[in-house]
């Protein structure tokens, strides 16, 4: 299964609550902390309602 490295590019301050829940279920608190996770439709879901906040790339 291909993976993604996801990275937060910015603050969470001013954010909806659902918008703050889901950066912190990807396992990510503070700018510039990365995550690895499987490239499910799941993720993926959760990655693009906050994808101005995020850096994506895809690992081999």
């Amino acid at each position: 299964m291909d993976k993604i490295k996801v990275t937060l590019k910015k603050s969470t301050i001013g954010l909806v609550e659902n918008q703050k829940a889901n950066v912190a279920a990807l396992g990510l608190k503070k700018i510039g902390q990365s995550k690895i996770h499987n490239d499910t439709p799941h993720i993926r879901g959760m990655i693009k309602k906050v994808s101005f906040l995020l850096n994506v790339e895809k690992i081999s």
